[in-house]
């Protein structure tokens, strides 16, 4: 099987490599406007092109890591090509209706991912439109495997999944940063307080997903009756941590919501 990424971006590069890095399918095609910026693909066995159309055309599976403005522009250069094929889109906000209107006859999976993808630990969510198969659906579910771990949901769903984990490292990248200066005010190394920050998210993270223990139990874990860690919690309820978090989930949601509907506003 021949798999197209087109749009081999940031996303869409990682998700080449790592089908490639797998040795999933017989052949991974890549497309971008600067070949030299996806040359390590090349490199690592992909064919590597500027022309949407050969790339869709030559596939069996094509995957779409198209910008949410560029999207109906792509759309139209491959439709001829993608028709009565799967076709996976990594884009934010669009639903399967907008793909389905431009193309009835292709079947369509819509996904987020996030960009833990470059190191294969992504969280992708996906929703499928009616016409995909049993069959299409063990394809995607092999795609996703190589790209960290997933999970099918209701398309209403999606918009929200966006603003948590497709938003969700750059909110997880924050507090990092935020204990590493706290680690510096605290006297110690900055290669210290950084690593030490960053391996208690993936320790915590393990914790939740290995161990089965839920975030509330792992805090009672780790405090003690006038200990450190109440201190360390107080400053942070006081800092109204929760709040913020709960808050830029929810912005970042409805901002999804906003993009698809500016977009089908100005191209209907």
């Amino acid at each position: 099987m021949t798999v197209a990424v087109i749009g081999a971006g940031m996303i869409g590069g990682a998700i080449a490599k790592s089908l490639l890095e797998q040795g999933y399918g017989d052949r991974i095609i890549a497309t971008r406007r600067s070949l030299e910026k996806i040359k390590y693909l090349e490199e690592l066995g992909a064919l590597i092109l500027k022309d949407n159309r050969r790339a869709a055309a030559q596939s069996d599976l094509v995957i779409l890591c198209v910008k949410p403005r560029d999207m109906r522009g792509v759309m139209k250069e491959i439709s001829q090509e993608i028709e009565g094929k799967l076709v996976i889109s990594t884009a934010a906000a669009l639903p399967l209706q907008f793909y389905k209107t431009l193309v009835p006859r292709a079947r369509f999976v819509r996904c987020m991912p996030n960009v833990a993808v470059l190191v294969r630990e992504s969280f992708t969510a996906y929703c499928c439109d009616v016409d995909v198969t049993p069959e299409d659906r063990d394809r995607v579910k092999r795609v996703f495997d190589v790209m960290g771990k997933h999970e099918e949901v209701e398309e209403r769903h999606m918009d929200a999944i966006t603003g948590l984990s497709g938003s969700g490292p750059a909110y997880i990248a924050l507090i990092i940063e935020a204990m590493m200066y706290a680690g510096l005010k605290v006297g110690l190394p900055r290669d210290l307080a950084l690593y030490s920050s960053a391996q208690t998210v993936v320790g915590t993270g393990k914790l939740v997903l290995e161990a089965k223990k839920p975030s509330a139990e792992i805090k009672e874990m780790v405090l003690t009756p006038a200990g450190t860690t109440i201190e360390g919690i107080y400053e942070l309820e006081n800092g109204g941590i929760r709040t913020a978090i709960m808050r830029a989930v929810e912005s970042a949601t409805k901002k999804s919501k906003k993009i698809v509907a500016n977009l089908m506003q100005n191209n209907p």
